[in-house]
């Protein structure tokens, strides 16, 4: 087939009022046989007009701003996929690059149900880490270096070879500065540089954190070991300075995509320069709003700089919102106004929300969330275990109206403040999954369970897979109807439960053999089902995540901006914070702070964000709370 011209015009900078009728040809009501008789127009079937013309610009350079909510892995799952529909892209040497594992399946699953399952979609480290494990053999000789996957252990040993006493935290605080240097593409002569501004961890002097990055270096190297960072410097390093794996790894691959493109490091921006080469054909896709890791070295730069760097680029705007209702964008927006990069979310209409939503993530509610959607609330307590218990008793009101636990959330700021969330909702009879505690398929009932899914994988059977799946799950515990009340039986049904409801999304005709090689890849990937329960969260590890219902707790001066967030650069980032809490929502958002924290002595002031989306805070507090008032 031959490839269609772009929609939009090199260099064209597109907005909801520049485009025309592009949406036209993405209704797939307008001609049904028409588009099941045509692969390409399937493609583009269902996509808004601003990611139609994503999705049919598939020469680069591109750069997509999307908001949250804004339907971006839609769109750019579908541009590689017009690609290789169309005969454009080969999808052998298409890249797709993002940020996480869980992220890189969930774009391996959409390219999959889109007919393009052959372009592999990976996160950086495991890309450079292939190519490092290939060439270092023909480079260097022998096998590559084991990758080290806790800095804390070597960092433990080189403090005792140096004879320093170093806690824990220090370790790891000194293990996050040569995460920072490295990714940063800073010299040690730089770095020490920097030091008398930067400060150093804990009690340490600058030449005993040298002394220890240093030493750490020593370490490693004797081990014959690198770290995740030095895979991506290595890798650089290679294409750099030698002409065949250049040579080999840019005819490998020719089309490069970049999801999250605003966290990307400067040495993860060298590596992907070198990929390119001289070529000029990415894609990157990012919102400068939802840059959240530059204490870790990401800058939005490469992204708001991108139409300077590569002249002539098509940049594309998606502002349009299927995610959240109308009052929740409202706040994302004047929390965001007049801040760099931010893009000014437009809230959908329900019938466009429910059109733009993948099939698997459409919900019957999603018109009544549309029209019916609450404001969100504000409300000031006494102390944090008042605030605590009424958000779990909040919760347990609104799963007994019949919203699904799995669709809350509670977004703190910290990991320390999920132990009071958790004993309150536990209180409450209130099923919790902490995101970031122990992963789901290391679970000991999970292991037990895919394990005997996988021998008798090996058994040939014609039977159904649910029938077949079930009968395995009985074996280990499962029932059908779960056990009564909280606690850790419900737990463990919780997770069996959440296997058996994986069956649900097998397409028709799926084995148990192929079911049970499902499990092992989202086991390796850490594609978690989900679980019938309330999610606790960091607002860092919500990111790419939403539920219908957010409680955002804890606005407080001190957590949020946190304490150490000092300057104006650390305070935006921390409003950034918030911004991706607010953005998790869909339709019921909760905002509450406390007066006092643990029993500590004094009060704290809500939140300076707080006053910006203006909310009157300075009422006092009762034991029983307050509601924010809105004074705009």
């Amino acid at each position: 087939m031959n490839e269609r011209e772009p929609a939009a015009a090199p260099g064209a900078i597109t907005d909801s009022a520049a485009v025309t009728d592009s949406a036209a040809i993405a209704d797939p009501a307008d001609d049904p046989v028409a588009t099941a008789a045509d692969p390409i127009r399937a493609v583009l079937s269902g996509l808004d007009a601003e990611q139609a013309v994503v999705a049919e610009s598939i020469g680069g350079p591109v750069c997509v701003l999307a908001g949250a909510g804004t339907g971006k892995t839609r769109a750019i799952t579908h541009r590689i996929a017009y690609g290789v529909a169309s005969g454009a892209y080969d999808p052998a040497r298409v890249m797709a690059i993002t940020f996480t594992a869980r992220a890189a399946a969930e774009l391996r699953t959409r390219l999959h149900a889109l007919g393009a399952g052959r372009v592999p979609a990976r996160t950086f480290h495991a890309a450079a880490l292939a190519q490092l494990n290939h060439f270092w053999p023909i480079v260097a000789g022998g096998s590559a270096p084991r990758v080290l996957d806790f800095k804390g252990r070597l960092l433990g040993e080189t403090a005792q070879r140096l004879r320093l006493k170093v806690d824990t935290p220090t370790l790891r605080d000194v293990a996050a500065e040569i995460e920072w240097r490295k990714v940063t593409g800073l010299g040690m002569t730089e770095y020490e540089a920097r030091l008398p501004s930067r400060g150093t961890p804990g009690e340490l002097s600058i030449d005993q954190h040298l002394a220890l990055m240093n030493g750490y270096e020593t370490l490693k190297d004797e081990r014959r070991m690198f770290d995740f960072e030095d895979v991506l410097l290595v890798t650089a390093g290679m294409i750099e300075t030698e002409p065949a794996v250049a040579l080999q790894v840019r005819e490998q691959y020719r089309h490069f995509l970049v999801d999250e493109y605003q966290d990307v490091s400067p040495a993860q921006h060298r590596l992907l320069q070198l990929w390119l080469g001289d070529r000029r054909d990415l894609c990157v896709v990012g919102d400068a709003s939802q840059t959240i890791y530059s204490f870790a070295g990401a800058s939005a730069d490469f992204l708001l700089d991108f139409g300077r760097a590569y002249p002539g680029a098509t940049v594309v705007r998606l502002e349009r919102n299927y995610r959240s209702a109308a009052p929740v964008v409202e706040l994302a927006n004047q929390l965001m106004r007049g801040r760099p990069g931010a893009l000014r979310l437009q809230a959908s209409p329900a019938d466009a929300a429910d059109a733009a939503a993948p099939a698997a993530r459409a919900k019957p509610s999603s018109r009544a969330a549309q029209i019916s959607a609450p404001a969100p609330t504000f409300t000031g307590f006494a102390d944090d275990l008042a605030e605590a218990r009424a958000v779990a008793s909040r919760v347990r009101a609104r799963i007994d109206a019949g919203v699904p636990a799995a669709e809350i959330a509670v977004l703190i700021r910290v990991n320390s403040q999920s132990g009071l969330y958790e004993q309150a909702l536990a209180e409450a009879s209130v099923p919790v999954r902490v995101r970031g505690a122990q992963r789901f398929f290391d679970r000991p009932e999970v292991r037990e369970a895919v394990h005997a899914l996988r021998a008798q994988a090996l058994v040939p059977t014609d039977e159904p897979l649910f029938k077949a799946v079930s009968d395995v799950l009985r074996g280990v515990g499962w029932s059908v109807q779960p056990p009564d009340g909280p606690g850790a039986v419900r737990d463990r049904w919780e997770s069996l439960n959440a296997l058996a409801r994986l069956v649900d999304d097998q397409p028709r005709g799926t084995t148990l053999r192929v079911f049970a090689d499902e499990l092992r890849t989202r086991a390796e990937t850490h594609h978690e089902p989900a679980l019938e329960a309330v999610t606790i969260a960091t607002l860092h590890s919500a990111k790419g995540l939403e539920w219908d219902e957010v409680h955002l707790v804890g606005l407080t001066e001190g957590l949020l901006p946190i304490a150490y967030a000092k300057g104006l650069a650390a305070i935006d980032e921390e409003r950034r914070l918030l911004y991706v809490g607010i953005t998790r929502a869909r339709r019921r958002l909760d905002l509450t702070w406390a007066a006092r924290l643990g029993g500590q002595r004094g009060e704290r002031e809500p939140s300076r964000f707080l006053e910006e989306l203006g909310i009157r805070t300075r009422d006092g507090v009762r034991a029983g709370g307050v509601v924010g008032r809105r004074l705009r």
